[in-house]
């Protein structure tokens, strides 16, 4: 995907308790973070842990991080080198700095990867982790002794020589290019996986991430000594900056923040990673919200509900259980009269596959993923829907698989989890219940009158149409010279007609035909 063509917008929202970060593409919503200001536990922060219990039946171990719910460590969490992480660890403990010396330090061998954890760890022990997922739902977070420390470039891992290439970096004179270079500055005892944003880069800019990662590393090794576990050793850049760092490219055209302070912050952080553009980053001075302005706040409450239109009548529903979610395809009254079934389903399911895509990545949601799209019957089609999903899910950063579909038309995705769904309420209380139930977002009733409206007009050729709906909303149809009523009558060159009914609750509304029968959708 050529990421140059494409116009971002990073949109960043902050109050007393959280940050929320949106991420625009063409001015469509497509990425969805909540940083929760007082949120203590975020991926890639690195503890200092005790170890609570071995549980050898699972070949896992409890560890104290200092949280609600400790973390769980599974073997093959624990990394190659715990051995020698262990036997660094003791080193900074006891203030032993000569042995600290990582150009000078001696790696243990590598642990066997069928062995039990009850041989390399024992209650009591303390060994830095870090976390590898937040605690989601009833689970605690869970953690990895594999350390490793994420630039913009590069990935730095200590314990380790190896030195390996994004493998979406294709081109092999490059990627030699990039081994070489970073085998030629990197110190010993320190692996490197380079990133894809690496390609192209030139040795000082990635020299200069190199250091700003093994300044990190001799902290963290600084702050063991003297310490009591649990004890944080160092913070991952907080969720805003994480995103930054991760996706700024240069098809980044603004970033906008409505706070002072955070505005200073991220302009200096995109100093560091990104001078030159620098003059991207602007504060949001308006008093209208800075969600309104650009649109934000419409497009959430159509995308996070229990059921989410795309278009034409198709939409889709979203369910959600503690093992997986499914999502139903649905095509309304989508129906071309000159398409057969096959072809109607197929141009369905396509439109549906890019929404897909994108509420994956903008609610998170990670673990497994069942679609149930429109059955289609001919081998080729369901070829062509896999690969165009496929191909929508490759703007997704985070790792996933995709399976076939299967001959009931369904499709298993896998996508990894690290972090709980972000989950928004767009449901508004029932004025005319008190909240004891709960209603569509009032910012999407009028375009919902008008998608019906629209249907009964153009794919009906219904003529000389009455709205029935409360007084409120009659008011507001027809309020004005240029009123809503006015437009609809020009847009559709029809007669629309708006009628007030007192004892409609606020969210009713119904359509009559000329004869002044209602008509039913």
């Amino acid at each position: 995907m050529d990421t140059t063509q494409i116009n971002r917008e990073l949109i960043i929202s902050s109050d007393v308790s959280e940050v929320n970060i949106v991420l625009l593409e063409d001015k469509q919503l497509v990425e969805f973070h909540k940083e929760q200001k007082n949120n203590s536990i975020s991926v890639g922060d690195v503890y200092l842990g005790r170890v609570k219990k071995i549980l050898p039946g699972l070949n896992s171990a409890f560890i104290d991080i200092g949280s609600r719910k400790d973390a769980f460590l599974h073997y093959l969490d624990l990394g190659p080198q715990i051995n020698s992480l262990k036997k660094f660890t003791k080193f900074a403990e006891d203030g032993n700095t000569a042995q600290l010396d990582m150009e000078t330090f001696e790696l243990e061998k590598d642990i066997d990867k069928s062995g039990k954890i009850s041989d390399f760890i024992s209650v009591g022990d303390r060994i830095p982790v870090q976390i590898a997922k937040e605690p989601i739902n009833t689970k605690g977070p869970r953690i990895t002794s594999d350390i490793s420390f994420a630039g913009r470039y590069i990935v730095l891992v200590p314990f380790s020589n190896r030195v390996s290439v994004s493998q979406k970096i294709k081109s092999s004179e490059e990627r030699r290019r990039l081994k070489l270079l970073i085998q030629s500055i990197k110190p010993n005892n320190f692996g490197v996986i380079i990133r894809t944003v690496a390609e192209g880069k030139k040795v000082a800019e990635l020299d200069a991430d190199l250091k700003t990662l093994l300044k990190k590393w001799e902290n963290m090794t600084h702050v063991i000594s003297g310490c009591n576990s649990p004890t944080k050793l160092i913070s991952e850049l907080d969720r805003t900056s994480v995103v930054l760092r991760d996706i700024l490219n240069e098809s980044f055209n603004g970033i906008y923040i409505d706070d002072a302070n955070l505005y200073e912050e991220i302009k200096s952080f995109i100093f560091t990673i990104a001078p030159q553009k620098l003059d991207i980053v602007k504060l949001h001075k308006s008093k209208e919200h800075i969600f309104e302005e650009f649109g934000v706040n419409k497009q959430i409450a159509g995308l996070f509900g229990r059921i989410v239109t795309i278009r034409n009548g198709v939409y889709l529903i979203v369910e959600h259980t503690e093992a997986m979610h499914v999502i139903d395809v649905n095509s309304g009254h989508r129906v071309s009269k000159e398409n057969s079934q096959e072809e109607n389903a197929l141009s369905v399911n396509l439109e549906a596959a890019v929404e897909i895509a994108r509420q994956l990545r903008l609610r998170d949601m990670g673990g497994i993923i069942i679609v149930d799209f429109i059955d289609m019957h001919d081998p080729a089609n369901r070829k062509e829907l896999y690969n165009k999903l496929k191909e929508e899910m490759s703007k997704d950063r985070a790792r996933h698989t995709i399976l076939p579909a299967s001959k009931f038309g369904l499709i298993q995705i896998t996508r990894q989890r690290v972090r709980p769904e972000t989950e928004v309420a767009v449901q508004e209380k029932c004025p005319t219940c008190d909240g004891s139930g709960k209603i569509k977002s009032s910012s999407l009733f009028i375009d919902e009158i008008e998608n019906n409206l629209k249907y009964l007009l153009l794919d009906q050729n219904e003529n000389n149409i009455t709205v029935q709906v409360h007084p409120f909303i009659y008011a507001y149809l027809t309020k004005g010279f240029f009123s809503i009523k006015r437009k609809w009558r020009w847009r559709y060159h029809r007669n629309i007609n708006i009628k007030e009914v007192k004892n409609f609750h606020i969210m009713q509304y119904n359509f009559l035909n000329k004869n002044g029968d209602e008509i039913l959708l």
